[in-house]
């Protein structure tokens, strides 16, 4: 299992800074892998499709994410929120089965970043909200590039530095 999880909740220049923070703690001895949401498929979350039953890709989640230390979460800005896929994991988590669902957020150090064409700013404060309600520990500083502000490594170092001591 790895110390921290990178979820990424698009393809593309999302992938790209996921992929950035990857390396950035894997130079930090961080371990760490990467949860693309699109690759995962989860279906998408409705009380009818509860009573079908939770899919097991979603107890495996959540085995996961009760075993890591910390989180990324890379994600665009879909209309001045985020995008449909990550309220969609966050759901299937609250509603697993497990008693105690919140034990995969809670005190666990989480980083956010974002690469959107709106500048992601409304997606960063909406998700840091969100992961504050379910009991994580968001990082004050963010990473956000857009096509007209470049990434800034320095941004991208010191958040996944504040990350990797707040795991050990």
């Amino acid at each position: 299992m790895s110390d921290v999880i990178i979820v990424t909740a698009s393809h593309n220049k999302n992938l790209e800074l996921a992929n950035e923070f990857k390396d950035e703690l894997n130079r930090l001895g961080t371990e760490n892998e990467i949860l693309d949401l699109i690759q995962l498929a989860l279906p998408m979350y409705t009380p009818d499709e509860e009573a079908k039953g939770v899919p097991q890709k979603v107890h495996d989640i959540v085995k996961t994410f009760e075993a890591a230390k910390g989180f990324v979460f890379v994600t665009p800005e879909y209309n001045g929120s985020i995008p449909p896929i990550l309220s969609n994991l966050i759901a299937w988590i609250s509603r697993s089965g497990t008693e105690d669902w919140r034990q995969s957020f809670n005190a666990k150090p989480v980083a956010l970043g974002t690469f959107s064409g709106s500048g992601g700013i409304q997606a960063l404060m909406f998700l840091r909200s969100q992961l504050a309600y379910i009991g994580a520990d968001v990082i004050g500083r963010q990473v956000r590039a857009t096509f007209q502000i470049e990434l800034n490594r320095d941004d991208l170092e010191g958040v996944s530095l504040l990350l990797a001591k707040a795991i050990r």
